[in-house]
């Protein structure tokens, strides 16, 4: 994925003029780039960021979905609040329920499209991903079918920003950069509907349904099927699956309503399989999907069986999954410990510990894995940690190791 260089235009704009006595009001600043026009309370330093955030995000959805730029005729409003208080008056002015995070707020008229952002919030990072795709996807399909629309949401929405990150997904095939890397856009799958996807077994409603969703009414579960649905032809890499997507999205149209885009996509994908055989594909790639937890304890019982090579390419795929998570980066540890790759080890016991380990358990690990390097030293430095944070499980046994080495 390319960098892109963006130029933007700042000016603070005072949106009303009040005496301090009746209220506060944010003053707010205005940032125009090529798609958007963002404003926000948080400075021109961070509504810049902002502003640039969304252009890289549209950049990428765009790679995907080779909408024609030339379509945007109007500007990408968007509005973002620090305060809680602010951000909740504004959205009640429009809708009659609360949105933590952000919400995209789509009318027939483009010029009152906005996407309202509380920034700064813990859900920012979960809500502004999802909602940032349908502003954009709407940009261009008002009206899409309810399955892309909320499958790609729920896809890209672990898509985030880092003002210091330089990998981003592709356009084929999203990579998965680690939290050090730097300069754009860095993802992880979203995989957090798959356990509910595999649990529905026979209660899953039928394809066709999650297809023509806009027609026939919307089925249970329509968000994690659409998800699925949008993972398999994305990622089985099977059939030409991907390929038949990409057409899909040429035969959207503008002014269409959303049953007649739900039908020409569904009608355009039948012309190229069986509902039959697309169902058994979708069904076979499902199961062969193992999530998180499943990958975790899958490697556990490999490496009790001392099956390490099979304990290490399952650790990995974990790692893949959720790089943030401790257990892939300790078991890895243990694994290159076996291997007498004292190095690699340290290194994977500090990423655990960084991603949230039991720091006793680690300081243990780690004192073991020095020993065996012939670090005494550093050894005894880990093992005291151990002993110190959990005497009750750690201080027998630290206390006999630290004699022998010393």
């Amino acid at each position: 994925m390319k960098r892109y260089g963006y130029g933007f235009i700042c000016s603070a704009v005072l949106l009303v003029s009040v005496s301090p006595q009746l209220i506060a009001v944010p003053i707010m600043v205005s940032v125009t780039s090529k798609y958007y026009v963002v404003q926000s309370d948080s400075g021109g330093a961070d509504t810049a960021l902002l502003s640039q955030e969304l252009e890289t995000r549209f950049k990428l959805y765009n790679s995907l979905f080779h909408f024609k730029e030339e379509d945007i005729r109007v500007p990408l409003n968007v509005r973002a609040y620090t305060s809680k208080e602010d951000y909740d008056a504004y959205i009640s002015k429009h809708l009659d329920k609360t949105c933590p995070g952000a919400v995209y707020m789509h009318y027939n008229q483009p010029e009152r499209r906005e996407l309202v952002i509380h920034r700064g919030s813990e859900e920012e990072a979960r809500m502004l991903p999802h909602q940032a795709f349908i502003q954009y996807l709407r940009a261009f399909i008002p009206h899409p079918p309810s399955w892309i629309r909320e499958g790609f949401a729920i896809y890209f929405s672990t898509l985030q920003f880092e003002s210091g990150a330089s990998r981003v997904p592709t356009e084929t095939s999203p990579e998965k950069p680690r939290p050090e890397s730097s300069g754009g856009l860095i993802y992880e799958e979203n995989l957090a509907w798959l356990e509910t996807v595999k649990n529905l077994g026979d209660k899953a409603p039928p394809l066709e349904s999650i297809f023509l969703a806009d027609m026939q009414g919307f089925p249970d579960h329509l968000q994690s099927v659409s998800w699925a649905l949008v993972s398999f032809f994305k990622d089985s890499k099977k059939a030409n699956y991907e390929r038949i997507l990409y057409e899909c999205f040429m035969l959207l149209s503008r002014s269409a309503a959303s049953p007649a885009n739900a039908e020409a996509v569904f009608k355009h994908i039948l012309t190229w399989i069986s509902l039959e055989t697309l169902d058994q594909d979708y069904r076979e790639y499902m199961q062969g999907r193992k999530t998180f937890a499943e990958l975790i304890i899958e490697g556990q019982q490999a490496y009790k069986d001392k099956d390490f090579k099979t304990a290490e390419a399952v650790f990995e795929q974990a790692l893949q999954q959720r790089y943030t998570h401790y257990a892939p980066h300790y078991y890895l540890g243990l694994l290159a410990y076996d291997q007498k790759k004292y190095d690699k080890a340290e290194t994977y016991y500090r990423s655990a510990l960084q991603y949230g380990a039991d720091p006793a358990l680690v300081s243990y690990a780690q004192g073991i894995n020095a020993a065996s390097a012939g670090h005494n030293s550093e050894a005894i430095k880990f093992l005291e940690q151990a002993g110190t944070i959990a005497p009750v499980q750690y201080k027998e046994q630290t206390d006999l190791l630290i004699k022998r080495l010393r």
